[in-house]
């Protein structure tokens, strides 16, 4: 099978390492020739140091290599069977864009985004034949991120989305199928975990090395929000919380915060610019966190309701199957648990309880609960077990 990848970045190369690595055919374009010979470097580059980790012999190594074309000509996807981009998130380049890819490749290729922002059923409507279209969302980064998003339009036909989704586990990795919503799964639930903690801080109840130690220590996630946030980008972060919040009509629970807001704009993305929540300048001496357990419980108690809820919502409105959320938050983010099986363990009694608490205390929709957690409450059912809910 021949594969195609549009973009030679670290998401564009990452791709291309792992379908070459499943053995097929990898054409990767960019019209930019130093990012597409930088491209090739990193790949070369990754490759050898598996081989030196002993993780893959010199001469598979070199096989995988082989199967890999770097280009700057679309024509040469004629023979492409599946054409996947992974360039800037702009609509109107991706439409523009696939225009051009549909007019070179044969009617049966399919045609894919790894957008993780925008609406697939809206690049699709730029094909002539948009019924072979559908969204391949990777993780950063692609060669080691188990989680593959797989995301049908309406237009998408009937059967596509099964068959993306064998070939994509062919490839070693964990596809989960759900819904052309804003933010898929993990984009969407995961919000909270940033969106709360920065609410807290705003509010003063602790400051952000205490809410980091709380969600690491207390609640066993690899990374604090604040820390992640830096890790990841305010560029990315936050702009992935303001699409989202337009897209969902701007719904109170996904409003994005001007503490945030105010980073991005003043260039402080975080670890990639040296500074953002934290400094990163090399004498940079790092706060420390109130090791309080009382005021602990209470940030991990009130951030995880509100990932709980999320995670509930999407299940609600048939975003994605139970197993498929599971598997997305702990396989996409990391997460120590998977965030319904985390509600059985509290009971969701509790969650439900905390966040009409916050929903009394604040009156904002930000803390309405799920329709779903409150008939589950009412029904003394789980989410995950047969057993009945705890209390």
């Amino acid at each position: 099978m021949t594969i195609g990848i549009i973009g030679s970045g670290a998401m564009g190369a990452g791709i291309a390492q792992v379908v070459a690595t499943a053995s097929h055919t990898v054409r990767l374009l960019d019209q930019n020739a130093e990012a597409l010979q930088r491209a090739g470097a990193g790949i070369q580059g990754s490759l050898t140091k598996l081989a030196e980790k002993g993780k893959l012999t010199a001469e598979a190594a070199a096989a995988i290599f082989g199967r890999l074309h770097l280009t700057q000509d679309v024509a040469d996807f004629g023979d492409c069977e599946l054409v996947l981009e992974a360039i800037v998130e702009d609509l109107a380049v991706k439409q523009q864009l696939f225009r051009e890819v549909e007019m070179l490749v044969s009617d049966t290729c399919v045609l894919a985004s790894n957008t993780s922002s925008l609406s697939i059923a809206s690049i699709a409507a730029a094909c002539r034949k948009p019924e072979r279209f559908i969204g391949i969302h990777f993780f950063n980064p692609a060669p080691i991120m188990q989680l593959v998003e797989i995301i049908p339009a309406v237009q998408t036909r009937t059967g596509l989305a099964e068959e993306v989704r064998d070939l994509v586990q062919s490839w070693g990795k964990l596809p989960v199928l759900t819904k052309d919503t804003p933010g898929f799964i993990v984009n969407r639930v995961a919000r909270p975990f940033y969106g709360e903690a920065i609410r807290i801080l705003e509010e003063g109840i602790a400051d952000m090395a205490t809410i980091d130690w709380a969600l690491t220590e207390l609640g066993g996630f690899r990374m604090g929000p604040f820390a992640l946030m830096d890790f990841i980008g305010h560029d990315v972060n936050y702009r992935v919380t303001e699409s989202v919040f337009a897209s969902f009509f701007y719904d109170p629970r996904f409003k994005p915060s001007f503490t945030q807001k105010r980073l991005f704009e003043a260039g402080y993305y975080g670890r990639k610019s040296g500074r953002g929540f934290y400094s990163y300048a090399p004498d940079a001496i790092q706060p420390e966190p109130n090791r309080d357990e009382q005021l602990g419980r209470l940030i991990l108690n009130r951030v995880l309701a509100m990932l709980i809820n999320e995670a509930v919502d999407a299940l609600a409105l048939n975003v994605a199957s139970r197993e498929d959320l599971e598997l997305a938050m702990t396989k996409g983010v990391n997460y120590p648990k998977g965030l319904l099986a985390w509600a059985d363990e509290l009971g969701p009694e509790n969650v439900l309880r905390t966040l009409d608490a916050l929903y009394d205390e604040y009156h904002e929709d930000r803390y309405r609960a799920s329709p779903l957690l409150r008939r589950m409450v009412r029904a003394k059912q789980s989410f995950i077990s047969h057993e009945p809910a705890a209390v």
